[in-house]
């Protein structure tokens, strides 16, 4: 497996080189935005958002404007808002400087098994899903309102269509954590409702996810 590690600190950088050298992957490192755009796409993304020319969060942006690939945050900015920007521009996780080494690890395996989980969904015999005005394409990962197409992050394709599965059923939060991150997702229980909080705006009508309070989220037919 291909990482790319996107690290300007030679002092968190080499040993992450090789500590993760060590666990079976292959790891690129270079130090700037500009030469993590100009990479070829590697299996999953550790970015650091402090780098010297362009900020973690264009970077991040622009990865995730052209590929599906997996992106994990790696930074000293731990703040709330930080994170909360990080997840709606397509991140698929978040971590705080300073980290565990085995916990890094756990995190990349777990995004990396969601992805591949993800890459394999869909109904070979009807793989469109239909719930009021919305429209999920599970093979081609397409959504539409309305017959307009709606452009998702990775994360918020895979909320759409686990909710679109059964509309008008309410789905916990801890279930939608384990089908949509993971099993043993690692990061702020906060990463839902900014998904869903974003989701509602591109889908334009904020009534089409509706909140069951104190229990979850299920996909309603709009107002």
């Amino acid at each position: 497996m291909r990482l790319l590690l996107v690290e300007d600190d030679d002092a968190i950088a080499g040993p992450l080189v090789k500590g993760l050298g060590r666990e079976g992957f292959d790891v690129e490192r270079v130090g700037t935005g500009e030469a993590a755009l100009a990479t070829d796409r590697p299996d999953l993304v550790l970015l650091d958002l402090g780098l010297p020319d362009l900020d973690g969060y264009e970077v991040c942006r622009r990865l995730r404007s052209d590929s599906d690939v997996p992106i994990i945050v790696i930074t000293a900015r731990g703040d709330e808002v930080d994170r909360v920007v990080g997840l709606e521009l397509g991140a698929d996780d978040y971590v705080v400087k300073p980290f565990g080494f085995r916990e890094l690890v756990a995190r990349i395996r777990a995004v990396t098994r969601r992805a591949a989980s993800t890459n394999d969904d869909g109904d070979e015999d009807d793989p469109v899903l239909r719930a009021g005005p919305v429209e999920v394409d599970t093979r081609t990962r397409r959504a539409s309102v309305d017959g307009e197409e709606v452009t998702l992050t990775r994360k918020e394709f895979d909320l759409l269509a686990l909710l679109a599965r059964d509309p008008g059923a309410t789905r916990t939060r801890d279930e939608i954590l384990e089908e949509v991150w993971d099993a043993h997702w690692y990061g702020p229980t906060k990463t839902l409702d900014v998904h869903v909080a974003s989701l509602r705006k591109k889908l334009g009508d904020p009534t089409l996810i509706e909140t069951v309070r104190g229990v979850g989220f299920r996909l309603g037919t709009g107002s």
